[in-house]
């Protein structure tokens, strides 16, 4: 495959334009426009482990660079936390080195979600012994750790990578976790099995310094389930399982997802790839962004900027002509799912006459002594393996139909729920102003106890419901496609105060009808005022709602007198 080399200095001369444009490698535009791309070019992220394990694991946290603190470090999963005390209204108004605490987030990348019991204890142990018991589930399959010691950081990778875990790029401007169907290979229903393409892609791109200077980070999720469940429509490159009406089982591509401030569903390229093309078309997409992606301005450097801007069939042709070299056979889309719950919570049979078990803590939040009791239970009841998904749920494996029952209870002691309501099934919490730098408002704990307040005041709610909180306008929780998004910021009480509170969006979704939510004009609830909010608007749903009609369709229809 034809790739222009992460190297500038190793890439062919080509006429620079006068004017800088947009940072782009493939037109010639090789100067640092940013201070994110002076430090990338001055040296490669990857390679600020070797720092960290003999300079700043030695000497503590003062003797790290500040370009390694704030920017390389994330290569490896690093970042620092926000120091305790500092209130939503300053996150925009401090320096950076006045909202770091010394102490740092480690995300632990799961790719695919997979994982073994031996790997979940470990996690576990981990965080027992340097976290803090802290190990919250992400919505993008990771596991991340906080307290974090820069001291103890060493030992803590020795530890996962003994048992085949890493946080090589977990964060920073690199090629991100790569989402898996959490039931690949296993599910009745599944098209086909992704697995061997992210094994694939994994070895081929992850560490390799050809792809660890990227102009942001790429985001990327491979699935064959009909049930569309790693929330391809977001993601930079997504693999959605498809059937070809001549070429059988395989795979539709979609580029150029992504949500944050400026939201974009990703677009269909018309393409059918087979399983093991994949990595192949993975490739040339990454090195479309690396090569062409947009480094001037950070808020424009994601791949969604540039899809929008070449439009998709530009883009499909030079992935063809200039990196595969060759046409892709075109192919059909996926079908709509058939299920409204894409998390696989719940007790379901595998295709080979096993069950695997599904459940949902509160909001992604766990801890160490649970995970590892998670990992006992599993390994008691199943065949040792265990899945993330990117609902922050997990999933027990390979669990014989006399083992269930068992299993079930022992979950239900850890107050994790393999039958859940609506509102603990469907809420969604980012991490919030508790650890990170950018939050504004807190998440986790306003999320938890909005499940209870809701399963208080309507136990009789059965239709399933998303409720999205998000911190800051950056939209880690997936604000834009929930049926309830929360975006925190600051907003005025009944009494003129400054308080906590929320942005609402409301009606959005995924799946073949995408959609980001509506907002309301002017309506902005506090903290304070969300379970009432909610309660109302979730009661007006069941009053006003067609037959057998979902919350997103009633919410885009309704008038604002019943959203407010």
């Amino acid at each position: 495959m034809a790739t222009t080399p992460q190297d500038p200095a190793a890439a062919p001369r080509r006429k620079v334009s006068r004017h800088r444009g947009e940072g782009q490698w493939a037109v010639g535009h090789f100067t640092p426009l940013n201070g994110n791309e002076q430090f990338k070019k001055d040296d490669d992220g990857l390679n600020v482990r070797a720092r960290i394990e003999t300079i700043y694991s030695k000497r503590g946290f003062d003797s790290i660079d500040p370009n390694d603190l704030r920017g390389r470090m994330r290569w490896w999963g690093l970042y620092t936390q926000r120091k305790p005390g500092i209130d939503g209204g300053k996150t925009a108004i401090l320096e950076p080195e006045e909202l770091d605490d010394k102490y740092f987030m480690l995300r632990v990348r799961i790719d695919g979600g997979r994982l073994t019991t031996e790997q979940l204890r470990v996690i576990g142990e981990v965080s027992q012994e340097f976290a803090r018991g802290t190990a919250d589930l992400t919505d993008r399959q990771n596991v991340q750790y906080h307290w974090i010691r820069i001291e103890d950081v060493p030992e803590i990778w020795e530890r996962l990578e003994a048992v085949g875990l890493s946080t090589t790029e977990a964060c920073g401007d690199t090629p991100r976790v790569i989402l898996g169907s959490p039931v690949a290979g296993i599910a009745e229903d599944e098209i086909i099995d992704g697995t061997p393409a992210i094994d694939a892609i994994h070895g081929r791109i992850i560490g390799n310094k050809d792809f660890s200077n990227l102009p942001r980070k790429f985001k990327s999720a491979i699935s064959g389930s009909p049930l569309l469940d790693v929330a391809h429509e977001i993601n930079d490159i997504a693999f959605v399982g498809v059937k070809h009406p001549e070429h059988g089982p395989g795979f539709d591509v979609w580029v150029g997802g992504g949500l944050s401030t400026n939201p974009k569903i990703g677009q269909r390229l018309g393409a059918w790839v087979p399983l093991d093309e994949v990595p192949d078309v993975y490739e040339g997409v990454i090195s479309i962004f690396r090569d062409y992606g947009y480094r001037r301005l950070r808020t424009r450097a994601r791949l969604k900027f540039l899809v929008a801007d070449w439009g998709i069939e530009k883009f499909r042709q030079i992935l063809e002509d200039d990196y595969l070299k060759r046409k892709l056979v075109d192919g059909p889309a996926p079908d709509q799912p058939v299920a409204r719950w894409r998390d696989h919570v719940g007790v379901h049979r595998q295709k080979d006459g096993l069950f695997y078990v599904g459940f949902a803590p509160r909001v992604g939040r766990v801890d160490g002594a649970t995970l590892t009791k998670i990992a006992e239970l599993a390994a008691a009841h199943g065949s040792g393996r265990l899945r993330t998904t990117v609902e922050q749920k997990m999933i027990v494996l390979d669990v014989a139909q006399e083992q269930i029952d068992s299993l079930v209870q022992g979950l239900e002691a850890l107050d994790l729920r393999v039958n859940p309501s609506p509102f603990r099934r469907g809420t969604m919490a980012c991490t919030g102003i508790e650890y990170c730098k950018l939050a504004i408002v807190e998440t986790k704990a306003r999320g938890a106890s909005l499940i209870d307040e809701l399963e208080r005041r309507i136990p009789e709610f059965e239709e399933p419901i998303t409720i999205n909180i998000n911190g800051c306008p950056n939209a880690c929780a997936r604000i834009q496609v929930a049926d309830i998004g929360l975006k925190g910021q600051l907003v005025l009480d009944g009494e003129g105060n400054q308080v906590e509170g929320f942005q609402v969006h409301l009606g959005g979704a995924l799946g073949l009808e995408a959609a980001f939510g509506r907002k309301v004009r002017g309506l902005k609830v506090t903290s304070d005022e969300l379970p009432d909010y909610i309660e109302r608007v979730l009661k007006r749903f069941q009053e006003e709602r067609a037959d057998g009609e979902r919350f997103a369709t009633w919410a885009t229809r309704a008038g604002e007198e019943s959203l407010t």
